[in-house]
């Protein structure tokens, strides 16, 4: 069957689908023929031939886009390719052979083949969409809204695959924070839009109470440290300025006359410091001074070291010095006297009464130990005759004192020897002279320090002995005329065979003679008080005078009676 000659073409040729006019020529008499249309799934195969006189669509015309997807993380439509033919115009078919009209293509049944939504990658970058290495990613196109495929759309409104320009958001209702999102940007991340939807702000909410947390934490981290620093000073300072303490006044001469205090401000002034140094060694003791002409009362084994060529250096309270001489000393009662010369303003300290001491009286001891000059210490009266002997390092008895003394418990250690124990009324009552060490009683300087047992020389047998040796260089020791046995292991103090040198043990004419106290005969008591040995028999003679008169109560042959006598008088040795 002929096919009917198409119109509108000049010169026989039919253009193709391309534009060009490569068609097939007319034959003389028959009627030119076209390329067939091309067919879409399900169509009949015989499908009229296609008319000529079709024009391509416009290949630079924008891609039609859809809607962006509402649900999130739902994959946009892929783009497809730009199909092979565009959509055309269909000449529609006029009376009178005139040539057809054009039917708009939108008219036409809706096209199988979807349009693509993107225009071609103008950077030619797989996949489309993400950064290649060789160039940025393109920018983001939203995919808007437009109108369905042959919806009939009134004057003025862009053709079809024209993009239509965004709508901007209304407000939450339309689509909320996924109207914003994203397809190509990176995972869960949304587009930021002027405006802002609620994604936004609860973004920008959060960001705020981020901001306002990082700052309450920055004031509170300030604030921590400076109430720690004010706590720090108000705990070590008592404030944040310059620490003024406060200070009550005080006056001088305040003290009680009785307390410690005042008994030591009293004391001072009197007490010296002896260094003393000879053939023997050194000494370091204490002394104290009896009158205004210079005399200082100390203990013998202090001085000793200095008969002969020895010196002797006395240091006073206020720190001045002075040269002084050994007047005299005495080993049996460790008493010794020396003098300073040309030296004023002396501090002479007052003599008590020893016999008026009780047990438990207050007493302060006043001394250098140690070399720690002027060191006060206190305590109590912790006993009273209590016989001790100390010394003998000599091995021939010379050098031994027998001493009824005070026992107290005021700290007394080596550098004390020498000085003053005075009572609650800054009088001298004792001059310190040993403490105990293991084995019994010794001096002071031949002792490691205190243990709470201290012992001093009543001042009642020291005035007497100081004066003695003040006023004739010697001191006279009571004596009762015999010669005791020193192994004797019974109760009492049992008179010897003989003396020293072979002579009788009882002085012929003498106290105990008079008393026809005889050899073997065992002294028990003397004045009633028990005596234990021959060295506490000594020590009761020797805490009296010469001329005192002693009861003693002796035994012979078991039996017991009490005789009296007057105590004579022996320069010593």
């Amino acid at each position: 069957m002929d096919k009917a000659k198409p119109t509108g073409t000049p010169d026989g040729t039919v253009p193709d689908a391309t534009g060009d006019s490569h068609g097939t020529a007319a034959e003389p008499g028959g009627s030119a023929t076209a390329p067939d249309a091309p067919t879409s799934p399900g169509t009949d195969t015989a499908t009229p031939p296609r008319p000529v006189g079709l024009t391509k669509a416009d290949p630079a015309a924008e891609p039609r886009k859809t809607a962006a997807p509402t649900v999130p993380g739902q994959a946009e439509e892929a783009a497809v390719p730009p199909a092979t033919e565009p959509p055309a115009t269909v000449p529609a078919p006029r009376a009178g052979g005139a040539p057809d009209a054009v039917v708009p293509a939108q008219q036409q049944a809706p096209a199988e083949r979807p349009r693509p939504l993107h225009a071609p990658d103008p950077y030619s970058t797989p996949p489309y969409g993400e950064p290649g290495p060789w160039a940025p990613a393109p920018p983001v196109q939203r995919p808007v809204p437009t109108p369905a495929h042959g919806t009939y759309l009134p004057p003025g409104t862009p053709a079809h695959g024209t993009p239509v320009p965004p709508v901007p958001e209304a407000g939450p209702a339309q689509g909320g924070e996924w109207g914003r999102y994203d397809p190509w940007a990176a995972p869960g991340a949304l587009v930021a839009e002027s405006g802002g939807g609620p994604g936004e702000r609860r973004r920008e909410r959060r960001a705020g109470r981020g901001r306002l947390v990082g700052a309450a934490l920055v004031l509170a981290l300030v604030a921590g440290a400076v109430g720690g620093y004010v706590g720090m000073r108000l705990e070590r300072h008592g404030g944040l300025g310059t620490v003024e303490l406060e200070q009550t006044s005080g006056q001088a001469g305040e003290r009680a006359p009785d307390s410690v205090a005042g008994i030591a401000a009293r004391t001072l002034p009197g007490v010296v410091t002896l260094h003393v140094s000879g053939g023997d060694g050194g000494a370091l003791g204490t002394g104290f001074v009896l009158d205004g002409r210079g005399h200082i009362l100390t203990n013998h084994h202090v001085v000793e070291s200095a008969e002969g060529d020895g010196s002797i250096r006395v240091t006073f309270n206020g720190g001045e010095t002075a040269r002084a001489r050994l007047v005299g000393g005495d080993p049996g009662y460790d008493l010794a006297v020396v003098k300073v010369s040309g030296v004023s303003g002396l501090t002479p300290l007052p003599l008590g009464d020893s016999d008026d001491v009780r047990v438990g009286d207050p007493v302060v001891a006043i001394g250098a130990p140690f070399d720690l000059a002027n060191t006060v210490t206190s305590g109590i009266i912790s006993a009273k005759e209590r016989p001790i002997t100390a010394g003998g390092e000599k091995g021939d008895g010379t050098d031994i004192s027998y001493v009824d003394a005070l026992q107290t418990d005021a700290p007394i250690n080596p550098g004390n020897s020498g000085g003053p124990l005075v009572d609650e009324r800054a009088r001298v009552i004792g001059i310190n002279s040993a403490i105990h060490a293991a084995g019994g009683p010794a001096r002071q300087d031949d002792s490691a320090g205190s243990v709470g047992l201290g012992f001093a020389i009543p001042v009642n047998q020291a005035k007497r002995v100081a004066e003695e040796l003040i006023n004739h260089g010697r001191a006279t020791h009571p004596v009762i005329g015999v010669t005791l046995d020193m192994g004797y292991e019974g109760e009492g103090a049992k008179v010897g065979g003989e003396a020293a040198g072979g002579g009788p043990a009882v002085t012929p004419g003498g106290p105990a003679d008079r008393t026809d106290i005889a050899a073997g005969d065992v002294i028990t008591e003397v004045d009633g008080v028990p005596v234990a040995s021959g060295e506490e028999l000594i020590i009761k003679i020797r805490s009296h005078r010469p001329g005192d008169r002693l009861a003693l109560t002796v035994e012979r042959d078991g039996e017991s009676r009490r005789v009296t006598l007057e105590l004579g008088s022996s320069d010593p040795s």
